[in-house]
């Protein structure tokens, strides 16, 4: 990805904003939902990721154009509320690169979020904030002028290593728990053999508690399960009965049998052998005009954040609940 408005995701963006008439986007914002919606109002137009905090009673939210908010749901709180998001990191602490993917690192009370520059791809990178005071803990380099590539999604292993995607080098890094570069994770297997599947690679990456990563290959759809403990060994997921997991993105486990990986059409995608092989079990539409980037948990639902927000002055932005349909 060349930049932000040469990736696959801006092309999505554009062609949904292009095919969908004005009319047809206005009358989705003002009809009912159909499942739950938390709304907040934000100063930005564009949000990469959002997850729930169950321990604070919040949602964090990465900004496309650098920082941190958080977004309280009070205990009153009642259907149909706007809520506020409340910066916390500012885009100082990234200068022109973007915070993207994120996870919460319950044990040891901090987020860790993947940096990136969006435009000329000259910087990749990950950093750990503290949840409560939200000073930075670290910030390592991954990536420079010298090595073009683009730090998208992470995922956190039981020992705080943080393994962190590159969709442009279609490969992983892995940094430790203190923020030490430890190493590349690379296969064969990551680079599909057409040119246009690898325009934007390894994108979407999860932690199964069973010790090995699952990540995603957006453009191809192509899922991996990589066995950390046995020297990062790549395995091709086998995807049972048809269907495909093309241009998925973030993604989360509903449980250990069950992943959602989110998107334009998100999926509910099932296995009973260890992720050895799966099957798409659901989908899930919901608000198309927005486009779908990462989906989490609250309370045992899945809901999906968008990466664009609506509204002027004040932009609005939406976490649906989201209901999986055979």
């Amino acid at each position: 990805m060349a930049s932000f408005f040469c990736s696959t995701k801006f092309f999505l963006l554009l062609f949904l904003l292009s095919a969908i008439p004005f009319a047809l986007i206005i009358h989705l914002e003002i009809s009912d939902p159909a499942t739950h919606v938390f709304e907040y109002h934000s100063a930005g137009w564009f949000r990469e990721c959002a997850k729930w905090d169950d321990v604070n009673q919040r949602f964090l939210v990465s900004y496309f154009d650098g920082g941190f908010g958080v977004i309280p749901v009070p205990e009153n709180y009642s259907s149909g509320t706007v809520l506020e998001e409340i910066p916390v990191v500012n885009n100082v602490d990234f200068g022109k690169n973007k915070t993207l993917g994120f996870v919460i690192d319950r044990p040891r009370n901090r987020v860790v979020v993947a940096i990136g520059d969006a435009v000329g791809n000259r910087y990749g990178g990950v950093a750990a904030y503290d949840l409560t005071s939200w000073k930075r803990i670290f910030l390592t380099k991954l990536s420079g002028p010298e090595d073009k590539a683009f730090a998208e999604d992470l995922a956190i292993d039981t020992e705080g290593n943080a393994y962190i995607t590159d969709p442009l080098g279609n490969k992983i890094w892995k940094v430790g728990v203190n923020g030490e570069f430890i190493s590349i994770i690379k296969s064969p297997l990551f680079i599909p053999k057409e040119w246009y599947n690898n325009l934007f690679g390894l994108n979407g990456i999860v932690y199964h508690p069973n010790g090995y990563l699952l990540v995603l290959h957006m453009v191809s759809g192509k899922l991996y399960k990589i066995e950390i403990e046995k020297r990062n060994e790549v395995k091709l997921v086998n995807i049972l009965g048809g269907g495909s997991l093309r241009f998925g993105d973030g993604m989360e486990f509903l449980s250990p049998t069950k992943l959602v990986v989110a998107g334009m059409t998100s999926k509910l995608v099932e296995s009973s052998d260890d992720w050895e092989s799966a099957t798409i079990v659901g989908k899930c539409r919901g608000a198309t005009h927005r486009l779908a980037t990462a989906p989490t948990l609250k309370d045992g639902k899945v809901y999906l954040s968008h990466i664009l927000g609506l509204g002027y002055p004040r932009k609005k932005h939406v976490l649906v609940e989201a209901v999986f349909s055979t």
